[in-house]
This record gives C-alpha cells, structure tokens and sequence, in this order.
C-alpha cells in the first residue's frame, strides 16, 4: 500500500521554504486583501481555466516570457478594484528595496487575481478605492502563521450552498519535498454533495481537516442542486459574480514551464473539489510558485509535485468553506452552523 500524505507542520503554503502570507480585511465592506511573499523573489507562472477572469501581471508569468522571478503574488476581493491591492503592495515592496532593479530604479513585481464580491451584503459606498490600503495591509501582516476561513480576500467570498472563505493546506512527500496551497473559495458551483454535508473533496482529507465526515454514501451525484447564491442574487445579477483563485507552491527547484505544468495540474484539484467548476461565469485561476534551487526536477519527480498540488488545492477549497465563521448581513449561511452535532 502506497504511503499517505502527510501535511507539514502547520499545514498550510507556509510550510514551503521562504512563503509568507498575510491578510487584511474591512467587516464592513465585507472583503479583503491576502498576499504571498517570499523571503526572496521566486518562479512563478499561471494557468486560467475559467471564464470570467480578472488579472493584473500575469502575462509576464508564461513560460516564454522573460521575468524570471516575482516577489509577491495578491489574491484580493472587490473584482477589478481590488487589483489595486498588488498596487500596495508594491508600494510595501519598493520601501523595502525589493524589486527588479532598472538602474536607480527597483520595480516589485506582483502579479494578482480577484474575485467577485461586490454585492455579498457588505458596504461598497467608498469615495476612494480601499483595497490598494488594504494590499499594503497585508504585506505589513504577512508571518508563518496566518488565519483562514473568512479572512484576507475570503471575508465576503460564497460558495453556490453556504459561505466561502480562505483555505490552505499542505503536504510533505516522501522525498522531504514541501508542497502547499492556498484558495479563496467563491464558487459558482457546489463544494458539498447535495445536503450540504459531505464535501466532494472528502476522498483527500487528512486528519479530520475539514469535519471528518467522510464521503458522500449516496450514489448518482453528479447534478448540483440549485444555487443558493445565485437565488440570493438573482435580483442584484445574474453572471460574473464567481472565481475561485489560488496559488500552489514548492520548495522544489521548479523552472517556469515546470510552474506552468503544475498550476495547469492543479485545476484538476479545483475541479474534484467544486461542482460545477471552471464555468463561464467563473474566474477560475490557479498560480504556481517555486522557491527551491538545486538541481533541476525530473519528470518523474515532477508527477510527484504536480499530483500533490492538486490535492492540496482539494483540501484547501473545502478547508476554507469548512472555517468560515458568521458575520452580520451574510446572504448565506456557514458551513458548520448548517452542519451542527
């Protein structure tokens, strides 16, 4: 019998070598910001599945393109607003030192992705753009440790049945390799089997991550109920109002096509993990990162990394619908209170 996965010690994207994230988040205006930095610039690319994205940077992240590194990657709420979060964070960056250096000048850069979620309750009424404060936030905010569930760019995140949130996960295999995951979860479709009960990434969970309840028992799964998402906005719109974005991440010596490879692999945790999923009124994107040097990874070790990032990325969408927490003027309700014992 092959070994299982283990999770690193915090299981979280932390647990990769020179990754930190922070987050940042308005209770009233019912969204956030979250940023992953390295320690130093690293590899990184971008894989787009859905059909609704919203993106500021990413074109510089294919594999024939000549940035090598980054220095941060931001996942954010407010739809094309919040791509403002990246601009606070580069300001954090610059005074810093960090960026690439074109003579006196150092430029950070920070790729981002958003998701929708301009009309979940919260209070949009502002005068002035909140979220490149609130990328700046995160930066000043990023550590080893940081919260999940309704926090950073999950505060005001839903998912078709229940509230959506920030999730993270990680694994170490049996080489020491490191790898990570972290997702905001704003889902057109389902991340629970009809009943709300039973995640569809129950097959991945690890140590009773997500509730422990197992997977569904019923049979002929395949037809999603109906959204309560969509019925709690039918009235407000109807397309567009969907994403779930992430970043997947190793310590290993990955090059650009590697990290390519990897976020294109991942979908498929994204799509064992919410039903439907990549939709046209989705934003569905997935960043890789790598942070390791040494000698280049073979394919072999590369099937590794690629298939552990996928299901990483499963554990992390149903952990961060599973933490989410309740707060006033919610237009849906939390996992756990659907699910009390």
């Amino acid at each position: 019998m092959a070994a299982a996965y283990r999770p690193g010690p915090r299981n979280l994207i932390t647990d990769v070598v020179g990754l930190r994230v922070g987050n940042a988040q308005d209770d009233a205006l019912k969204s956030g910001s979250t940023v992953l930095v390295g320690d130093v610039p690293f590899v990184a690319s971008v894989h787009v599945m859905g059909g609704a994205p919203g993106t500021r940077e990413t074109d510089l992240l294919a594999p024939d393109k000549t940035v090598a590194a980054v220095d941060a990657l931001v996942l954010s709420g407010g739809s094309a607003f919040g791509l403002d979060a990246c601009s606070g964070v580069m300001d954090g960056l610059r005074a810093m030192g960090r960026g690439f250096a074109v003579g006196p000048m150092h430029i950070p850069i920070v790729p981002g992705a958003i998701i929708f979620d301009l009309i979940n309750g919260g209070a949009k009424d502002w005068d002035e753009n909140p979220y490149r404060t609130l990328g700046r936030a995160a930066l000043d905010d990023a550590s080893a440790d940081f919260a999940h569930g309704t926090a950073g760019a999950g505060t005001g995140a839903l998912a078709a049945m229940q509230k959506g949130g920030l999730g993270s996960a990680s694994v170490v295999l049996p080489d020491g390799t490191t790898v990570g995951a972290l997702v905001v979860v704003n889902a057109l479709g389902s991340v629970t089997t009809p009943g709300d009960r039973h995640f569809w990434a129950a097959p991945f969970e690890v140590d009773g991550e997500f509730g422990g309840l197992g997977p569904d028992p019923t049979s002929g799964l395949g037809a999603p109920p109906d959204s309560r998402k969509e019925k709690a906005m039918m009235q407000r719109a109807r397309a567009g109002m969907n994403t779930t974005i992430a970043i997947v991440a190793t310590d290993a010596p990955l090059t650009k096509t590697q990290c390519h490879l990897m976020a294109v692999t991942a979908h498929d945790g994204m799509a064992r993990a919410i039903v439907p999923a990549h939709t046209p009124m989705d934003g569905d994107l997935v960043f890789a990162a790598a942070t390791g040097v040494g000698d280049p990874v073979d394919d072999q070790r590369m099937r590794d990394i690629g298939a552990a990032g996928a299901i990483c990325l499963s554990r992390a969408i149903a952990r961060g619908v599973y933490e989410a927490t309740p707060a006033e003027g919610d237009l849906l309700a939390v996992y756990r209170e659907m699910n009390r014992r």
